[in-house]
This record gives structure tokens, C-alpha cells and sequence, in this order.
């Protein structure tokens, strides 16, 4: 139990992060005076460079520009330039070519990227200090549109503004394609900004991120050597085979594709590489399309090459296809029809049973079609797309019979039953047909009533969705962390915790992409040497040197995406608790018994102990700070200089899992930035500890705030019933009393 006065401190520290604002270096190159626009481009051109995408195939797939800011080989650009699990290469303004041999940082919220080549002596751009830009102040912008070499803009700075929660640097300059990850240049010669995206609102009009926050990569990186890069989102070859084409990337438990494919109508494969099932089987996937004039979804007793089925939506309905070879003219649609059931824009459950003589198609468990087809029968399972279709897929089984949604006649009966009762005092009643044409005025009035009543119902649904989904998984956490010193859940515990807040999480697949990176390490000779030492510096290496997992940067901490384990894992980006969650289940997974998690203040560690002359030594792990290992005097100095707190004896003993999602849910309450937003996580601390009344007090505010006032009655008469220690009981009463 905490003491109620130190409760707003205690949230304060919770997130253990105390950074200060790097300060802009000074930079020997650059001018101290304005130059001519003629006089910067000559002065920069040596710096700039073409960023090149290669795709699978060795094909260009994306173009940008970069510039050199290192002489040693670092290159700074957009991310979005580079890609994900792709060959990059650069070409230098004397026109050689080069391999990019590592990704030296990125972040996707600033949509910023490193990389460093092989070449050394190069011409570096100075980097300026952007917090000194003014509105009105002449810049130029350099790069590379549409392909074309080296370009010069010369604009002014129109405005300083926030961008889809990114302070940018808006620019009275015509941005085209291909400008993307190039500088934007003060009348100095020093680089202020990068090029970033291009106005949806006038060709004349840009924006670039301040240089500022390209410092922030260069201090705190996160280097992934190139061959470790060409892993991140990269489907997992032992279980998938992509064919014709596109691009097939994979993160935890989601597939997606983008791009057209080698097939005619832009169609490609990605097919499992599992055991082609028996028949009668049964086969589905998850679907959701970026637009629905796009075209994905199953794809079913295919040879390997041209000769399928297919099952997917296209253009808000659901069709069946026998491709019986590569172009149009063998294709045969056997069904396209619409369907109820199906969720334009949403995730979609596509399911197929085929049978010796016939194919059923269901989509979220309703039947579309039933054809008698026998054309094909055999081959393999898996997905496809056509056109330049974006889509992403998940939840993929193919069996006998795969598990689905679909309730009995009975229950279903009895849900609608409940749920009629439940919004029965807010619909009007029917008119028909006959009235509503007699009195055309008066109907059309009624029925935009109706329809006002029909979304008021529809978001009271969809709020009771959530609650139903959210003490479900409240339900779930508290039984996963019923044995508090049992380390085996806590992975699962804090998935759970970002599921709380999105439903469609795959806990499942998340646990298993840890499980394939353990794998990776199990035969490490490091690893198995018996020493905790060596093993835990092959762990921290192996995270943040060759994965490029790393603490979140600057304003970017209190990012609430920093605290789901699911995205942590992601973006390879995380706060001090989730990283540390990350080390400890690989630690469990690779058998090192001594590796624990210690709750210091403000700052979450990782620790060992480990036999040295007689004694147990501890050493700290620093996550946070790429893997630094503190002695236990070094870490408790760096936390007296952030916190001003000293380290008492049991801060330094093990945390068990519960403590920790319990400091995870603390973080989440102090990053919540409106008061409706920390009530989740307050639900969910509170469900662990329902004894605590702290929180419960908490709690009670925090629902008078958002006008729950019978909510917040609750929470003080189980204050006034337990009558806790430490509480003035008189004014809780008279506060209750006063509601």
C-alpha cells in the first residue's frame, strides 16, 4: 500500500524517464554568414545523395534522396525511403554505388532513418539548431523529384505546427516524389530540417522535420547491421512460399502485402508451406483491405503456380474463382455475390469447406455460396491478392475443421433477446410502407430521427462491446497473475495489457515471435557456457546491437504505444518496464535462472547475480540505455542524480510479475492525457488490487471528473465500508453524501 500523499509523486516517477533536450553541437563547417542560393548548391552537392529500394527481385521499388552527415558513412533520410527488410543502396554525387551495411537508427513516429555505407572522406552537410528558426525565414530544399538528379527550391519557412502529433516545420516549397529524406538549408549552408511528406492541401506546400529531432537518432541509435535488417518483417520462409511477385512482410501474428504482382491482373501467391490437407478440409483467414476496389483473400488447392482457387471480397462482394491458368481467358468466376455479412473497411473472417463434391464460402461464419465444382481437388493452401491491392491478413488455419465464431441457433436467439430488451426504450416504432409514402414530408423527417436513434444505438453497442472485451480481459490478467512470483506469464500479462486498449490483438502470435527469437539463441555458444555474465552480454548484444531494440526518444516517451508490449515489439522501441519485459522472457526462455527484473525508482533494470569468490555479485542491466551493465553503485548514483530518491533495500530484491504490469498499468495511468483515458488502466489496477485505496480514491475522482457520478458513489462506499487507515473518513462521507 502506498501513502495516499505521495500517490501523484509516486505516478510521476512511475515512467522512470528523465532525459534532457540534447543541445545542438556546434559544427566547425558551417558558415557563419548567408550565401547565394548558386553558392549553397555548389557547396552541397557533394552531400547529397539518391536512395535506392531494391525489391526481391533486384528491381528498383522506391527512390529518395538522403544526405551525408558524418564523414565516416552516415547518410540521413526518411524511413519510408528505405522500407522494411529491403536492400538499400545509395548513389554518391560522382555517381559510384554503394551497399548500405547498416541501418544505424530509425524511428517510425518521425518517419526518420540512418545508414551508414562503406566509404569513408565524405563531404558531411553541418547540422544547424532548428529551435532558431522564424516564420518568414529563407531556406532551400535539395533532392531528387521524380527520379531526376539533383534538385534546388529555394522557399521560405511558412509555418511551425503540429502534424499528426509531430511538431513540423511547414514550407512554402513544391514538394514532388522523390524529395523525400532531403535537407532543407538555412542561407548558412546548415541543414534545419529533412524533407518528409508533401501537402495534401496545394502543390506549393511542404513539410520537413526539424533537425533537432534528427539529433535525437545520432545521440541515442539503434544500429542493425544489414543482414539482421533483411530479417525485420520478413515472412518466415520455413512456413510461407510468396509466388508472382508483390511484397509479403509479416509482423508478429499480421501478414501484409503491398504492390502489384507478376500475374496477370496484378495476382500473387503466398502459400503455406504446411502439409496440403486431406480432403474434405477446411481453410480461413482474417482479411481487411486498405480500399474496397481491391481484391484478397484465400487461396485453395493451387499447384504452385497458375492453377487455383480463390476466395475473397472484391469491390464490396465476395467472389469465387478457378484459375485454371495465367490469364483471364482461363479463369472461371463461379459465384459473385454480396453479403450482409460482410464489414466494408473492418476485418473480415473468410472461411472455405471443400468437399469431394462441392465448396461452401462463408464470410463471418454466414454462408455466401455453395457450388458444386469438382475442376480442382489436392494442392496447397494459402493467400492471395490482385492488383495494386494493400491488405493484411491474420488468424490463418487450414484443417479438417478450423475453429470459428459461429454461436447455435439457441444462444443466438438469446443474445438478440437481451439485446432487444437492452435498447427497446430508444427505437420509435415501425411505420409502413403505405403511411410513409402518404405522408412523404412527414416520413422523411421520421426516418432521419430513426436513423439518429439507430447510431445512438450503434455507439451504446459498441460502448458495451468494449466493456464486455475489457473485464474479459481484466478477468484474464487477474488470473494469469494468480501465482505472483511465477515469471512464465508475464509476457502474457503485459499482451494482455495492450489488448485491453485493442481487441484484435494476437496475444498468441506475439508470444510465439519471442519464442522464434529464444530459438534463435538457444545454441549460442554464449548462451550455453554456463556463465550468467557472458550469457546476459550475448542477450543485451543481441537485442540492441544486431536487433536494434532501444529506449524511446525525447517527447516520444510518453507515447502510449511505448507501453504495448505488441508495438514494443514492433518498432523495436519501448520505456524502461516493457524492454526490461522483453530481456526477462528471453532470459526465462534461455534458462538463465539468475536474470530479474528490479523496480528502482524512476527507472526500471534488469539485474543478475551471479558466484564470484564465495559471494553473489549483482550486476545491472540498463535496457533503457542500450544494455548498459551498471555495478550496483552505478546504477543507484544515476538514480539519486534523476530522482533525488536514495534506493532502499527492497527496491533491489526481485520484482515479481505482478509488481511489474502493476508499474507497467501506473505508467499508463500518468501518460493518459484526459481523464477518460486513465480509467481503463485504473479498472485494471484495481481488479489486481482491489484492496488498495489509493487507487480506489483515485478512481473515485477521476469518474466525478468524466460525470460518473454513480461510479464514483461506488468507490467511496467501499471506502466508507472497509473504513482503511490513512483516510478522513468524515469527508469521504460527506462527499458521498453530497453525490
Amino acid at each position: 500500500m502506498r501513502p495516499l500523499l505521495f500517490t501523484a509523486l509516486w505516478l510521476a516517477l512511475g515512467s522512470g524517464l528523465v532525459l534532457a533536450k540534447p543541445k545542438p553541437k556546434a559544427d566547425s563547417a558551417a558558415g557563419t554568414h548567408a550565401h547565394s542560393v548558386e553558392e549553397l548548391t555548389v557547396a552541397a552537392r557533394p552531400s547529397l545523395v539518391t536512395v535506392t529500394q531494391i525489391g526481391r527481385g533486384g528491381s528498383q521499388e522506391a527512390l529518395g534522396t538522403g544526405f551525408i552527415i558524418s564523414t565516416d558513412g552516415l547518410i540521413a533520410t526518411n524511413l519510408h525511403v528505405i522500407g522494411n527488410a529491403r536492400r538499400i543502396k545509395v548513389q554518391l554525387s560522382d555517381g559510384s554505388m554503394h551497399e548500405v551495411t547498416e541501418v544505424h537508427a530509425t524511428d517510425p513516429t518521425l518517419d526518420l532513418a540512418i545508414i551508414r555505407i562503406g566509404k569513408k572522406d565524405l563531404t558531411a552537410l553541418p547540422l544547424g539548431d532548428s529551435d532558431s528558426i522564424k516564420q518568414g525565414q529563407p531556406v532551400v530544399a535539395l533532392g531528387n523529384p521524380q527520379g531526376l538528379e539533383f534538385s534546388v527550391v529555394e522557399g521560405v519557412i511558412s509555418a511551425l505546427r503540429e502534424v499528426e502529433g509531430s511538431n513540423m516545420i511547414q514550407i512554402a516549397i513544391p514538394i514532388e516524389e522523390g524529395n523525400s529524406g532531403g535537407p532543407l538549408l538555412n542561407l548558412k549552408g546548415e541543414v534545419q530540417g529533412v524533407i518528409t511528406l508533401k501537402s495534401a492541401v496545394t502543390n506549393n506546400l511542404g513539410f520537413a522535420h526539424s533537425v533537432n529531432d534528427l539529433r535525437l537518432l545520432l545521440e541515442k541509435p539503434n544500429p542493425i547491421p544489414m543482414q539482421r535488417w533483411l530479417t525485420i518483417g520478413r515472412l518466415d520462409d520455413r512456413l510461407w512460399e510468396p509466388l508472382q511477385g508483390a511484397s509479403w512482410t509479416q509482423h508478429a501474428g499480421v501478414i501484409q502485402v503491398d504492390g502489384s504482382g507478376e500475374g496477370f491482373g496484378g495476382r500473387s501467391l503466398c502459400l503455406s508451406k504446411e502439409n496440403p490437407p486431406a480432403t474434405p478440409f477446411e481453410a480461413s483467414v482474417t482479411v481487411k483491405l486498405d480500399e474496397e476496389s481491391g481484391a484478397a483473400g484465400l487461396s485453395f488447392c493451387a499447384d504452385g503456380k497458375d492453377v487455383h482457387y480463390g476466395f475473397y471480397p472484391s469491390a464490396g462482394k465476395l467472389r469465387l474463382t478457378r484459375f485454371n491458368g495465367p490469364d483471364v481467358f482461363s479463369w472461371s468466376i463461379l459465384s459473385d455475390a454480396a453479403s450482409p455479412a460482410y464489414r466494408s473497411g473492418d476485418w473480415n473472417t473468410l472461411r472455405v469447406r471443400v468437399d469431394e463434391n462441392k465448396i461452401q464460402c462463408f464470410v463471418n461464419d454466414t454462408l455466401v455460396t455453395e457450388q458444386q465444382d469438382t475442376g480442382l481437388r489436392g494442392g496447397r493452401v494459402g493467400l492471395c491478392k490482385f492488383r495494386q491491392t494493400k491488405a493484411c491478413f491474420k488468424h490463418f488455419q487450414v484443417g479438417e475443421k478450423v475453429s470459428h465464431n459461429q454461436i447455435s441457433d439457441q444462444l443466438a436467439l438469446q443474445l438478440n433477446a437481451e439485446l432487444t430488451d437492452y435498447l427497446a426504450h430508444k427505437g420509435p416504432k415501425d411505420k409502413t410502407m403505405e403511411k410513409l409514402l402518404a405522408e412523404p414530408a412527414a416520413s422523411r423527417s421520421l426516418l432521419e430521427q430513426r436513423a439518429k436513434t439507430l447510431e445512438e444505438q450503434a455507439a451504446t453497442l459498441r460502448k458495451l462491446g468494449r466493456e464486455v472485451h475489457r473485464r474479459n480481459t481484466a478477468e484474464e490478467l487477474v488470473k494469469v497473475l494468480q501465482r505472483p512470483a511465477d515469471q512464465t506469464e508475464l509476457m502474457r500479462a503485459a499482451l494482455l495489457v495492450a489488448r485491453h486498449d485493442n481487441a484484435e490483438l494476437d496475444t498468441d502470435a506475439y508470444l510465439r515471435a519471442v519464442e522464434r527469437m529464444a530459438n534463435e539463441l538457444k545454441k549460442d555458444p554464449e548462451i550455453t557456457s554456463g556463465s550468467t555474465s557472458k550469457a546476459a552480454a550475448r542477450l543485451a548484444q543481441y537485442l540492441f546491437k544486431e536487433n536494434g531494440f532501444h529506449g524511446s526518444r525525447s517527447d516520444a516517451i510518453d507515447d502510449l504505444s511505448n507501453s504495448y508490449l505488441n508495438q514494443v515489439l514492433d518498432d523495436r522501441e519501448g520505456i524502461p518496464i516493457t524492454l526490461s519485459i522483453v530481456f526477462l522472457e528471453l532470459s526465462r526462455q534461455l534458462g538463465l535462472t539468475d536474470v530479474y527484473g528490479v523496480s528502482l525508482p524512476g527507472r526500471f533494470m534488469v539485474a543478475y547475480r551471479e558466484q564470484f569468490g564465495g559471494e553473489k555479485v549483482v550486476t545491472y542491466i540498463d535496457v533503457f540505455d542500450g544494455g548498459k551493465f551498471l555495478q550496483p553503485s552505478e546504477a543507484e548514483r544515476f538514480i539519486i542524480q534523476t530522482t533525488g530518491q536514495v534506493v532502499s533495500e527492497a527496491q533491489r530484491e526481485p520484482a515479481t510479475p505482478r509488481a511489474m504490469i502493476l508499474r507497467l498499468l501506473y505508467n499508463l495511468t500518468s501518460f493518459a492525457k484526459k481523464p477518460e483515458l486513465s480509467l481503463p488502466y485504473l479498472d485494471l489496477i484495481l481488479a489486481l488490487e482491489p484492496d488498495s485505496p489509493g487507487e480506489r480514491l483515485n478512481r473515485a475522482f477521476t469518474r466525478m471528473k468524466t460525470g460518473d457520478s454513480p461510479g464514483a458513489k461506488e468507490d467511496l462506499k467501499r471506502l466508507l465500508e472497509t473504513a482503511p487507515a490513512g483516510l478522513d473518513l468524515q469527508r469521504i462521507d460527506a462527499l458521498y453524501q453530497s453525490l
